[in-house]
């Protein structure tokens, strides 16, 4: 295919898909609202079949729906993925009466970077291919809806049922905000311990000889938690202790949350180890203490498939005249993690250039938009 003629294509679509950008931010979307995150997919519904392509629904009970948007469905290679997440974390109204402002070459708003941006950027690509004659693969762009969650409100079957369908793809690229030159092929995964603690409540006048603070020794175990930092890569915090009823009685029971990020999936189960035999530990006469792990966001490691993809697009992309992006470790969580220890050959951070997510000054570059979709749409037709 010829890349100048489709570089030349995005160019001509790009305020076209600034508007469609500014329509998918201004539906608002918290992970938790079903509703308006169907909205937003039922907006994606539309846009894909105006163009005439298939649209398959994957339906959720508590998260919003799954949506895959495929072009070129009948062709026999191997599929090309793509996929971000239409969730977002702030409550509607966070961003005021009109929550997208546009201004000195950037744009505002909930979810612009954080996924969106990175939606419309692979959208873009695809309605760029698709005018430009390209029909050698199917084309996939999986519109996940419970990435912010970590998955909570589906207990993971939304990422699930992504990996599921996904397999066989020659190339999965997660369409995360993009961090200046570089290109994700490893993050670190996220695991959540909720440790409960029981003591014996009582006067506090009577602590010496009745009572056992549970607040005292889930102190004692966080210290012993925060030594953990930095342990061979793994990070554990604990950022959330609640317990106790008033002033002048010592805690019967408290709660407190850890906090672990993990590069390798071995250091998870080795942490898991060292929970449990703290857990059995008792600082405070009187007290017990119970550990759970509800969830876990594994870790995407680095390794072979991931790295051959990414050389290969640098391959594609030093060619066309963009530039090589350099390998990136990321600490945050991401599905990209999930795809990847699927088997899939997974590269992540492909979406727009931005910054400030998760707070109320989010904001993206607006020419990365056409840039990316560049990246993007030569890798599809290279690859």
């Amino acid at each position: 295919m010829d890349l100048s003629a489709l570089f030349a294509k995005i160019d001509e679509k790009k305020d076209e898909y600034l508007n469609i950008w500014i329509d998918s931010v201004r539906l608002e979307s918290p992970t938790h609202d079903k509703a308006r995150v169907d909205a937003l997919g039922n907006y994606f519904k539309e846009y894909a079949s105006a163009r005439g392509w298939e649209i398959e629904v994957y339906p959720e009970e508590r998260a919003g729906d799954v949506i895959s948007i495929t072009m070129n469905k009948d062709a026999k290679a191997a599929p090309f993925a793509l996929s971000g997440h239409m969730d977002t974390v702030h409550e509607v109204g966070a961003f005021g009466r009109d929550v997208v402002r546009v201004e000195d070459g950037k744009i505002y708003g909930p979810g612009v970077t954080d996924c969106k941006g990175g939606i419309i950027a692979g959208l873009l690509a695809m309605d760029a291919l698709r005018e430009c004659g390209f029909t050698s693969r199917p084309v996939v762009m999986y519109l996940q809806s419970d990435e912010e969650g970590g998955g909570k409100f589906s207990n993971d079957t939304t990422i699930n049922n992504i990996c599921a369908a996904a397999q066989g793809s020659v190339a999965f690229l997660n369409l995360e905000g993009m961090k200046k030159g570089c290109a994700t092929i490893a993050r670190k995964g996220i695991a959540t311990f909720e440790f409960t603690v029981h003591g014996r409540e009582t006067h506090s006048a009577r602590c010496a000889v009745e009572g056992a603070n549970a607040i005292h020794e889930a102190a004692h175990k966080i210290i012993e938690i925060e030594k953990y930092k930095d342990h061979e890569g793994l990070t554990a915090s604990c950022n959330v202790i609640s317990g106790g009823t008033v002033h002048n009685t010592v805690a019967g029971e408290c709660r407190f949350v850890a906090n672990v990020r993990f590069a390798t999936m071995a250091q998870l189960e080795e942490f898991k180890k060292f929970a449990k035999r703290l857990s059995k530990e008792v600082t405070v006469p009187g007290c017990s203490t119970e550990v759970v792990l509800p969830r876990v966001r594994p870790a995407m490691e680095m390794d072979e498939k991931n790295r051959s993809l990414l050389c290969r697009l640098n391959g594609i992309w030093a060619k066309s005249g963009l530039g090589e992006l350099k390998p990136n470790a990321d600490v945050g969580g991401s599905d990209a993690a999930n795809v990847s220890a699927a088997g899939i050959p997974t590269v992540d951070s492909l979406g727009v250039l931005g910054g400030k997510i998760h707070t109320l000054l989010e904001f993206a570059e607006i020419d990365s938009l056409a840039e990316q979709a560049k990246r993007i749409a030569a890798a599809i037709a290279c690859i």
